[in-house]
């Protein structure tokens, strides 16, 4: 069976979208919608057998089976407010601004028996899934403490720094740990004149004594997405910049706590988003939804509105 989609929004992170659905076996990418014009023309130019519309009011309840929207964050819960009333839908992250709209969509969602889908990509990464069997395992025995580091991004206006970057560390650790923190606090300035806080400082104090550091940032000359893992017996380099071997291991020495030994795994190395988009695919056929289940976008939402 073939999905028809429609794409509200072909700004920064919808043409990253649309060729991620176009490229799949199971979707065709049936509608384009923007405001923009020059955003249509390039949509055209790209995906020309799209249907492209300045209104989204022109798609009807019986034309699609999802609505991906990647608008800016402001205008997430009208717009996927009305196509759950008769759509699928997936939103770009994060999916709202507080925790109250997130809960009013997921009501809206189940009441119409409908899936509610939101793109945190990273939990689709095969370094994070990797990393998600290694704790489960207790291969390296019990997991101490996680530092990570998420720097450079676009400034946006419409949310800040946490809310644009924090989120992905915020649904990474909801993903592999199934827990919330215990305690937060946070440091949140502007590095610059930005309208929102252009960077963060974040510590998440879970249970079994795990300290979790964060630091997220706007400012930055190099683009950094590092996470480190550090466990009993090891120390684990998550670095989502690195092309081919973004898993680094080092095993403790028994003898020497400071002597470590190299270990590179093989891991999946598909694009996150087509990975995502793959496991919309099979919920769309299943009619079932198992990583969104237990409001794990709740979940986040109240972690972040806390941070």
């Amino acid at each position: 069976m073939i999905y028809n989609v429609a794409l509200i929004g072909y700004g920064y992170w919808g043409p990253k979208l649309a060729r991620n659905i176009h490229n799949s076996s199971i979707f065709n990418l049936k509608f384009i919608v923007d405001s923009s014009q020059k955003n249509l023309n390039k949509a055209k130019s790209e995906f020309p057998l799209s249907i492209l519309l300045k209104n989204y009011h022109k798609i009807k309840n019986d034309s699609v089976d999802l609505v991906v929207i990647s608008t800016p964050t402001k205008t997430h819960f009208f717009l996927a407010n009305y196509f759950l009333k008769f759509s699928n839908v997936l939103i770009e992250k994060p999916l709202s601004l507080n925790l109250k709209d997130a809960i009013a969509l997921e009501k809206m969602a189940k009441k119409n028996k409908k899936m509610l889908f939101v793109d945190y990509p990273f939990i689709f990464s095969g370094s994070i899934n990797y990393i998600k069997k290694i704790i489960q395992s207790k291969k390296y025995g019990k997991l101490n403490q996680i530092e990570t580091f998420r720097e450079q991004a676009p400034i946006r206006t419409d949310a800040d720094v946490v809310w644009d970057l924090g989120v992905h560390d915020i649904s990474i650790f909801k993903y592999l740990l199934k827990s919330n923190p215990k305690k937060i606090t946070s440091l949140k300035y502007n590095t610059i004149k930005t309208i929102k806080k252009d960077t963060a400082y974040i510590n998440l104090h879970y249970g079994n004594n795990l300290k979790i550091f964060i630091k997220n940032s706007w400012i930055s000359p190099i683009k950094i997405r590092l996470i480190k893992f550090k466990f009993d017996n090891a120390i684990l380099f998550c670095d989502e910049n690195e092309p081919i071997y973004k898993l680094k291991i080092y095993t403790i020495s028994k003898n020497n706590k400071n002597n470590y030994k190299l270990e590179i795994p093989g891991i999946d190395l598909s694009e996150p988003l087509s990975n995502l988009i793959a496991y919309i695919g099979k919920c769309l056929k299943k009619k079932q939804n198992p990583i969104f289940k237990n409001n794990l976008n709740v979940e986040i939402t109240k972690i972040l509105e806390k941070i």
